[in-house]
């Protein structure tokens, strides 16, 4: 990525404070003592969702008071510095409703070079992804780190792809990756590339996020994989699509998704 390496104290602050998140998050999921509501758009929140954006709002006050936040609960609030945190309290919140242990916190700094601080924490699984530019993405498992461990699948049609939202996907991408690929239901997303379960996430059908989005592109570069839209284009801006992969079959997965005739 270009731009100059970022800080290594802002990035062990982000993790930090996405492992504390976490744990709060985690505690409401398996108390259960949380209030489920329905957004605008349809969707659900928990004031669980609300207090995990709250605290990271807080403390992301204290450390940079002069950057801008963007939450998906509460919104922007605008900063004077140029840069941005990107935060996604409990990103499956379905998932945390239904209790489905499946679900993260996603945090995310952009810089005037752009994307420059990615984490994914899982803390059911006690697992958290991190990557910083210049400073490579590591992979935190209980109290065990290591370096990712991206897949080296020699044939494409031995790659294992993982879809996400495929109930709402075009019957023409659904056939594209059956007829070529192994697609498996394994539910590791992002982390699964970066920890060797799969070779791709395929994400469509319903648009993601900007914050659901803004994580990918540092932590995939600095793994040595790739992060794009559906198009081929940059992440996170682009149609709410993503295609996340170790990188070795990233161009032809991408031909297969955009068949002549797709725009």
């Amino acid at each position: 990525m270009s731009g100059a390496p970022l800080d290594r104290g802002l990035l062990d602050f982000a993790v930090e404070l996405a492992d504390r998140a976490g744990r709060l998050a985690a505690e409401r999921f398996f108390a259960g003592d949380f209030e489920v509501g329905i957004k605008p758009d349809g969707t659900e929140v928990t004031d669980a969702d609300l207090a995990v954006e709250e605290l990271i709002r807080t403390e992301l006050g204290r450390r940079c008071p002069d950057d801008a936040v963007y939450g998906e609960e509460a919104g922007a609030a605008p900063g004077v510095s140029g840069r941005r945190w990107i935060i996604d309290p409990i990103n499956g919140t379905r998932h945390f409703v239904h209790r489905v242990p499946l679900f993260g916190v996603s945090i995310a700094y952009e810089d005037e070079h752009g994307s420059a601080l990615g984490v994914i924490n899982q803390p059911v699984a006690r697992q958290i992804v991190y990557a910083g530019r210049g400073l490579g993405c590591r992979v935190r498992t209980g109290d065990a780190e290591a370096a990712p461990a991206l897949r080296e699948t020699a044939e494409l049609r031995r790659a294992r792809v993982e879809m996400v939202n495929p109930g709402r996907w075009p019957g023409d991408l659904l056939l594209a990756l059956h007829q070529n690929v192994i697609v498996t239901g394994l539910a590791g997303g992002v982390v699964g590339v970066l920890t060797g379960l799969a070779d791709a996430v395929v994400m469509a059908g319903s648009e993601m996020g900007y914050e659901d989005l803004a994580p990918l592109p540092v932590l995939l570069e600095e793994a040595g994989g790739r992060a794009t839209d559906l198009s081929g284009g940059p992440l996170p801006s682009g149609p709410g699509t993503a295609l996340v992969s170790t990188g070795r079959f990233h161009d032809a997965l991408l031909g297969l998704l955009r068949p002549p005739g797709r725009p």
